[in-house]
């Protein structure tokens, strides 16, 4: 399909998504049930993220299957806000729904399965230009498929209450022993895939070139951060309730942002400094933390005895962590340096090293071949020439 073709399909899809979604939203806000909570904000912000990322990447793209894919998320997204919207409408104004709103509030439990398995499979197989690896990972992509299908029937034919709606019944309920042995199926299938599809991650990166190793950065740098903050707020479920899982929102939303850069090639290879950023800031801000905590403890044990208050322990605390500040991220950015951009980190002491030796050399050739010397070792041209004007030719 050519891009002049793509383009209407794409935005319309992407306009269509983002009409069901908000279609849904007008719905549920004229019922009873209608209660505004900060993190209902995720649901539209994540539809229309991937509405638009896919229609940028399929109109400009057409052949690379991943702006479908999103684009597809988010068509089934906004019918499930129009279902849900739906479902809580007729239950208001009729105490017996009928198959069809059974329906649309079963499709409304079942929604989260392709908006999280299809990006979780697919958009890893087929990151960044849309095609496998190789032919040999067909099988992970057969798995995927069958895997989300499986679970879409398993899980929309239950025969127990649905969560959202447990007074309406579902039309497609099969209450058979046959169900179970089929969901352990779906779930090994799941799990080869979402495994198998991590592991072509690694596999395309080892033998991808340059620009295509930093467009898999992009979307290693998202998961990463999800794979690190998704724990600590389900740790923290318990005090922060719902308002835990807004770092994980964010991050979320961060994934069709990374994906859409990447394909598109937009600040491409502006992923090493955010990469080499997170590292330094995430490191000085687990370092202050553990250095704040424990001083201020340390404190409170040595001053019990003079005083009853905590604020002096705090405020040294406080003053010490903002000493340690910067020589801390000095400190942690050699170290990232040294350990994960070697090659930049040897550079800079080689330049910082010649600088330093440039001040006692007077002699042209020794300088010249020490020159073309830091030359290769920093730049690493194909070939180095050193011009020197001679100053006698000017007379």
């Amino acid at each position: 399909m050519s891009p002049v073709r793509a383009r209407p399909l794409a935005w319309g899809l992407a306009s269509l998504a983002m009409a069901l979604l908000m279609g849904g939203l007008v719905v549920y806000a004229t019922t009873d049930a209608f209660e505004f909570v900060a993190t209902d904000l995720f649901l539209p912000a994540i539809t229309v993220a991937f509405a638009i990322v896919g229609a940028l990447v399929a109109s400009r793209q057409p052949g690379n299957a991943i702006g479908w894919i999103f684009l597809g998320v988010a068509v089934f997204t906004g019918l499930a806000s129009i279902a849900y919207g739906f479902v809580e409408y007729r239950l208001q104004s009729d105490t017996d729904p009928g198959a069809f709103t059974g329906a649309a509030a079963m499709y409304s439990e079942i929604s989260w399965i392709p908006f999280v398995l299809v990006p979780g499979t697919f958009l890893l197989l087929l990151f960044p230009d849309g095609r496998l690896p190789s032919r040999r990972w067909r099988l992970i992509a057969w798995c995927a498929g069958a895997g989300i299908l499986g679970a879409l029937f398993i899980n929309g034919t239950t025969a127990e209450p649905l969560e959202s709606f447990p007074t309406v019944e579902n039309p497609f309920a099969i209450d058979s022993p046959v169900m179970e042995p089929l969901m352990a199926i779906s779930v090994l299938l799941l799990w080869i895939a979402v495994l198998g599809s991590v592991v072509s991650v690694v596999a395309r990166f080892r033998r991808a070139e340059r620009l295509q190793r930093q467009q898999i950065k992009w979307l290693a740098t998202v998961g990463a951060l999800l794979a690190v903050i998704t724990p600590i707020d389900v740790a923290l479920e318990g005090i922060l309730g719902e308002g835990a899982y807004v770092a994980t929102s964010l991050g979320v939303l961060g994934l069709p942002a990374a994906v859409g850069m990447a394909i598109l090639r937009h600040r491409l290879y502006d992923i090493d400094v955010v990469i080499n950023r997170t590292l330094v800031y995430g490191a000085l801000t687990a370092t202050l933390a553990g250095t704040y905590l424990g001083s201020v403890l340390l404190l409170q044990l040595l001053l019990t005895p003079l005083t009853a208050s905590n604020s002096l322990a705090i405020a040294v605390s406080t003053l010490a962590v903002a000493a340690l500040f910067q020589p801390a991220r000095r400190r942690i950015q050699a170290i990232v340096d040294r350990r994960f951009y070697r090659r930049k980190y040897d550079a800079a002491r080689t330049l910082e090293r010649f600088g330093t030796h440039l001040r006692d050399q007077v002699d042209l050739d020794t300088l010249g071949a020490e020159l073309r010397g830091v030359v290769t070792d920093t730049m690493q041209p194909a070939h180095v020439t050193l011009w020197l004007r001679d100053p006698a030719a000017d007379r």
